[in-house]
């Protein structure tokens, strides 16, 4: 059999495996001259910077795929890290989150006047909510009848008044925690998919279960280095890569896709599998196609403003990875959602890969990435909005770090939700597809078949279960399962 898929991000080279494996002739057609979509890296004057995702998670996903094509362990190396994050507001406060789960209870207590029985209780929580929710809702299609009549589904039925669907997650953090500074930093993981923690719904509170309960980990070489990993397993599979070759159509005939156009060139296939977003998907490759309106049309997840900066001189304040703390969360998810603008007070994330990867940097210097969320694309007026960020996020840092930030940035590179959507087809440059704003979003996620066209399949970030790394790479394996089934 013949498969195409279009897009080589993670999950498309993802699904490129798994079908090669199996014995498919699969070729991969991706739009850009490189693989990886979100997952690439930028270098300029000696710096290197992951593009995209900075954080990893359940690993075994990406060893999985490793193993298939017989690659061995020095193909991709990864070392699990003391703490998943450092936290910072702007009245000094600090908070290390130790990866073993008692520190990180009782630095919340030290710091924060919150009882380390209730930082556990809450970690304890998310461990079965994920227990209970993965099998069956991340881990196989939703839009199987079949996949609710076993015992996975009645498990996750039992517990459906603890998933907190009616609840928000920042509604379930504040009746959980005292402190207003434990309450922001668990309702920060509705940001994990793009997401308000004032509207997403409570089960979300499950994310915090692969940081602290499972652990962070940083690929050898950086992130970037996964997207490598799997090419290479992809090519020692057989997988005829075409860079350079944006599909311009999904080839249908009398109810199945029958192949792709790409380059004026018609490629047949018995398969085909998106890994583009689902909007440009309809609306551009299945323009002779109903479209599923609702589904396409749901409010769009955040997107995101990152500047690379190199910096000279080293930081012991931070850590691989750093949050600073808005004085008002609430306002901020407001601006972003409702006003669609950054805050003039964002929190920002700083990632420097080159506290642990010396190559990243040149001597004396640190690559920092820099993000703030930033509301999905609507035609703002992003130069100004840029500017006026800039300039609040280098005060905020020089602030809290107590350094002056503007004499210390040699080099810089911009990514916008502009150039987020010109470069990976993210509709309106958003990161994660939909929004995760009601507790019915993911099951208005797009399926990962066609029910009205044989042979058509999607994955990735737009489609189910979700976007981030593991999500995407669920979404691959899902897709082979129904392939085969």
């Amino acid at each position: 059999m013949k498969a195409a898929i279009i897009g080589s991000g993670i999950a498309g080279l993802a699904t490129a495996i798994r079908l090669a494996k199996r014995g498919m002739a699969v070729d991969l057609f991706e739009a850009n001259a490189y693989c990886g979509g979100k997952l690439t890296v930028i270098q300029r004057d000696g710096f290197t910077w992951d593009a995209g995702p900075s954080l990893f998670t359940m690993p075994h996903f990406v060893d999985e795929l490793l193993s298939m094509a017989g690659l061995n362990g020095e193909t991709f190396t990864y070392r699990k890290m003391d703490e998943a994050c450092r936290y910072f507001w702007e009245d000094g406060t600090t908070v290390t989150a130790h990866a073993d789960g008692d520190a990180f209870a009782k630095e919340m207590e030290a710091k924060l006047n919150v009882k380390a029985s209730t930082v556990r209780a809450a970690l304890y929580k998310a461990k079965e909510l994920h227990e209970a929710t993965s099998p069956l809702f991340l881990e196989q299609s939703l839009h199987k009848a079949t996949n609710f009549l076993n015992g996975n589904a009645l498990k996750a039925m039992t517990m459906l008044p603890r998933f907190d669907l009616h609840r928000t997650m920042h509604n379930v953090n504040k009746a959980r925690f005292r402190s207003p500074k434990a309450v922001q930093l668990f309702d920060r993981f509705a940001t994990y998919n793009g997401s308000d923690p004032y509207r997403a719904p409570g089960v979300l509170n499950v994310i915090p279960h692969l940081e602290h309960n499972v652990g962070t980990f940083l690929p050898r070489g950086g992130m970037h280095s996964i997207t490598k990993a799997l090419e290479k397993a992809a090519i020692q599979l057989g997988v005829r890569l075409h860079l350079n070759a944006p599909v311009e159509r999904i080839v249908v005939e009398n109810g199945k896709a029958t192949g792709v156009w790409v380059n004026g060139k018609h490629f047949e296939a018995d398969i085909v599998v998106s890994n583009m977003d689902v909007v440009p998907t309809y609306r551009k490759l299945l323009r002779d196609q109903k479209a599923p309106e609702e589904i396409l049309k749901q409010e769009r997840s955040s997107s995101a403003l990152i500047f690379y900066w190199g910096v000279k001189g080293q930081s012991t304040q931070l850590g691989l990875h750093n949050i600073l703390f808005s004085d008002d969360y609430a306002r901020e998810f407001n601006t972003l959602f409702n006003q669609k603008d950054i805050a003039e007070d964002p929190t920002v994330y700083v990632n420097i890969t080159s506290k642990y990867e010396r190559g990243h940097a040149p001597d004396g210097h640190e690559n920092w990435f820099v993000m703030i969320n930033a509301p999905a694309n609507e035609g703002q007026d992003w130069n100004a909005i840029i500017d006026r960020t800039r300039t609040n996020v280098i005060n905020k840092l020089s602030g809290m770090l107590g350094r002056d930030l503007r004499s210390d940035i040699v080099c810089e590179e911009l990514l916008d939700p502009r150039s987020i959507e010109s470069k990976t087809s993210s509709h309106m440059g958003s990161l994660y597809g939909a929004s995760s704003n009601h507790w019915r979003s993911a099951f208005l996620r797009h399926p990962n078949f066609k029910q009205e066209i044989k042979g058509l399949y999607f994955c990735g970030g737009s489609a189910h279960p979700g976007g981030g790394i593991p999500l995407c790479l669920l979404s691959a394996r899902i897709v082979d399962q129904l392939i085969v089934n």
